[in-house]
């Protein structure tokens, strides 16, 4: 069966999470599809397909049809994204700037109402009515004609989103006023509709404002969403634009994207590395803060490998170039992120879940609180579609759709800055709930390189001649002690001898033929067995190794015990700080290995770990894992990615400690570049704080709706609150952008400090929302007061109020 193909799709068009909703099911509905999955925040759509079916002209001419822009992602223009996000900004702005040079007189026209002493205040109301809808229509069905394409397109889906109510409530709002100019038009015959007075009950500028408070929200949101991917912005920013090449002979500064594998490369002193490649001739310290998050310059000499986009502090060298283009560390890192960011937390489809039965709610909601004023109430028409259309507008699941992308985009890229690779917002989201984590030792608590400390005799063959035999047999093995034990015997001049038959056996240890003659090198396991010889004359000396946290090696013939090698592994100096974070997290630790339950128990207690799994066969670790999740733990797992590679996929979360060069080939849901325990515990409470914010964002986003729609209801009309049309427009502007705005917070995040200003501004910001709102309200009562006043009498001095005689 082939693996489906994976395309990734810019998106234009959304305006809210209803809208990338849509595209998901027109996406799905075409054959071959395993995988749709559509980033609001992000404005992005990853895809997976079988080629077979279906083909990405077919899904992009898919998404045209529901009434969107797509187009696939050119990996080699870094400034794609970043090209589109500034035009689409300034598409936006100038939208928003003509919409508002149309609707500032109509505003003017309501300062008259108000103050007569204005200039115009007795001259200008008879002509309010003509200029207004000459000045609305525009606004209505050229500067809102995309609200309109929205809406239709959702019906043609049978679905409703934002566009909808943004649609049916200006549309509500602009009809009912030409009905009325119409209506006194004919009444009156006037063709113009020019009277001695106002003509009352016109709603042009409710409408025009609406339409230019809510293109003023996307702005400032499309502005705030943009901060959100600074990140990825950095990153690209940190690409190389020209090489150094020398080619038969010749230096030439070559761009980046003509640097080909194999390319000999000079770098000088303060420049940046172009590529990744391996060092051939000279030596320096390179500064790799920017992959790694390290802040101290790292020694290179030749044999060494180094890092596209890292800056060469001193000392000039040529490296070969072997990772270019999309295959540098660089790329592998941006492409990560940004398939992080596009990516969902399972926590969204609790919004998306929501925000499918959200609008078709308010709509039905809108309607009968029309027909419980007219109705119920004997309101008048206007009362009564003014509170129809500010529900409508002001109820938008926009703050909720924003909720958990923007979060995750702004927490993916926070980690990048500290070399923590986090792979998406299920691993993200997975990080805030563990509650236990399991650590392979070798390499991960420990340093990964063992040394030699004590070789015993059991019979006639001295300490060279067992460091021959066993360096013989483990210089075919790539097991971190076999290379200590090699390299020891290299360090003595030892000569080793060819070996025949050998065979690794996993767990256990190695076998193999040495002039003619069998031997076993390995743990106890495999001298009991595998060779079947006891043990019991030499425990007291391995045990006494053993407790002091070595580990001890046993070479046998087939017939005897000939000596044994310990080899020792100190732990990494930040691991007994890491673990002791982490318990204080409140997480359970435990602690993964091969060696005996002596060696293990003295590492363990050396890192500060209580809980011990020892004697686990590299097979057997996902069953550890698989244990401690059936009874009910919340697991991740710790290791180095490719020999743990089952554990890390058996376990809730797995974070595979890179090199900083493979982090697209690690299995692990996070990866930790710099192979430092306290970026795990980094990653832990960045997790933590995403989620806290997503969590926040939530609460802002329904706190929003519970307040917003009762007052535009005119439920608490009584104490003097009501919400105009638009005023509910900005109202909900200011709710998606509160909710950006708390996203962004997490850009203040640092590790093991309390962040106080991130932890007190949210509940300042909705302080701000809730007293923003109570003066909307008190103004919108206010102006209708007044509104009421001037009609009544335009009433008393015309004759077209009968709409309002109820």
């Amino acid at each position: 069966m082939n693996s489906p193909k994976k395309i990734s799709l810019s998106l234009s068009g959304m305006h809210c999470t209803s809208c990338a909703l849509i595209i998901e099911r027109s996406i799905k509905k075409l054959p071959g599809i395993s995988q749709a999955n559509v980033n609001f925040a992000a404005e992005k759509a990853i895809v997976l397909f079988d080629e077979k079916s279906t083909s990405s002209k077919d899904i992009i001419q898919a998404i045209k049809k529901a009434g969107y822009k797509a187009e696939t992602i050119n990996e080699k223009d870094a400034e794609f994204e970043r090209k589109k996000q500034e035009f689409e900004i300034s598409a936006m702005r100038k939208k928003f700037i003509f919409s508002l040079i149309l609707s500032l007189p109509m505003l003017y026209f309501m300062f008259l109402d108000f103050f007569k002493w204005l200039p115009g205040g007795m001259s200008l109301p008879p002509y309010f009515g003509i200029i207004s809808l000459i000045l609305a229509t525009p606004v209505q069905f050229i500067i809102g004609a995309g609200f309109y394409k929205g809406m239709w397109s959702s019906l043609k889906m049978k679905t409703f989103n934002m566009d909808s109510l943004i649609a049916i409530g200006t549309s509500a709002a602009y009809f009912y006023s030409l009905f009325n100019f119409t209506n006194f038009a004919l009444t009156n015959r006037s063709l113009l509709g020019l009277a001695s007075q106002k003509i009352p009950d016109l709603y042009f500028e409710t409408a025009a404002f609406l339409i230019t408070f809510v293109l003023l929200g996307k702005y400032l949101e499309m502005q705030a969403k943009g901060k959100t991917s600074d990140a990825i912005k950095k990153l690209m920013g940190l690409q190389a634009k020209t090489a150094r090449v020398i080619r038969n002979g010749k230096t030439l500064d070559l761009p980046i994207d003509k640097v080909v594998a194999g390319d000999t490369i000079l770098v000088r002193p303060g420049e940046k590395i172009p590529v990744d490649g391996k060092i051939t001739k000279g030596s320096s310290a390179v500064d790799e803060s920017m992959i790694t998050g390290e802040s101290i310059p790292v020694e290179k000499n030749p044999g060494d490998t180094v890092i596209g986009a890292t800056i060469n502090k001193q000392g000039s060298f040529e490296f070969t170039a072997e990772r270019v283009g999309e295959e540098s560390t660089l790329a592998q890192i941006i492409r990560l992120i940004e398939e992080a960011q596009g990516s969902k937390a399972p926590i969204q489809t609790f919004a998306d879940r929501i925000s499918a039965w959200f609008v078709p709610a308010v709509i039905s909601l809108a309607i009968l609180t029309f027909l419980v004023w007219f109705i119920g109430f004997n309101a008048g028409l206007s009362f009564s579609l003014m509170t129809f259309t500010a529900v409508i507008v002001i109820a938008c699941p926009c703050a909720l759709g924003l909720a958990t992308p923007t979060a995750i985009m702004v927490g993916t890229g926070k980690g990048a800055e500290y070399g923590i690779l986090i792979k998406g917002g299920e691993p993200l989201e997975a990080a805030n709930r563990i509650n236990t984590i399991i650590f392979d030792k070798t390499g991960t608590l420990t340093k990964g390189k063992p040394q030699v400390t004590d070789i015993l005799t059991f019979g006639n063959l001295n300490k060279n001649e067992i460091l021959k035999i066993t360096a013989s047999l483990e210089k075919s093995s790539e097991h971190p002690l076999a290379e200590a034990i090699y390299g020891f015997a290299q360090e003595k001049n030892i000569t080793l001898s060819s070996i025949s038959n050998f065979k690794a056996i996993a767990g256990h240890g190695v076998e193999g033929i040495i002039n003619q003659k069998k031997y076993f090198f390995g743990n106890r396991k495999l001298i009991t067995d595998i060779v079947n010889l006891p043990i019991n004359s030499i425990e007291q000396e391995v045990a006494k190794l053993e407790e002091q946290g070595k580990t001890v090696m046993i070479i046998a013939s087939e017939k005897d015990l000939l000596g044994a090698i310990a080899v020792a592994d100190t732990i990494k100096e930040t691991t007994k700080e890491a673990i002791e974070k982490l318990q204080n997290l409140g997480i359970e630790i435990y602690m993964i290995t091969g060696d005996n339950v002596r060696t293990a128990q003295a590492i363990a207690k050396e890192a500060g770990i209580t809980n011990v799994l020892a004697e686990v066969l590299p097979e057997d670790k996902a069953n550890e894992v698989k244990k401690l999740q059936e009874n009910g733990r919340i697991v991740a797992m710790v290791g180095d990615g490719i020999n743990d590679a089952p554990a890390l996929a058996q376990a809730n979360l797995g974070i595979a400690m890179g090199s900083g060069t493979d982090v697209a080939m690690e299995t692990g849901g996070i990866v930790i570049i710099k192979n430092d325990l306290n970026d795990v515990v980094t990653a832990i409470e960045l997790a933590k704080e995403t989620f806290s914010k997503i969590k926040q964002n939530m609460v802002f986003a329904l706190l929003y709706n519970v307040i917003g729609i009762p007052i535009a209801a005119r439920v608490f009309m009584e104490f003097g609150l009501v919400l105009r049309p638009e005023l509910a427009g900005l109202a909900m502007a200011l709710s998606s952008i509160s909710v950006v705005s708390n996203s962004l917070l997490i850009k203040y995040f640092r590790p093991a400090k309390i962040n106080y200003f991130s932890k007190i501004a949210p509940y300042a910001m909705i302080v701000i929302f809730v007293l923003l709102f109570l003066q909307f309200a008190r103004l919108s009562s206010n102006m209708t007061e007044q509104e009421n006043m001037i009609n009544k009498t335009s009433c008393n001095k015309t004759t077209t109020c009968q709409l309002e005689t109820k």
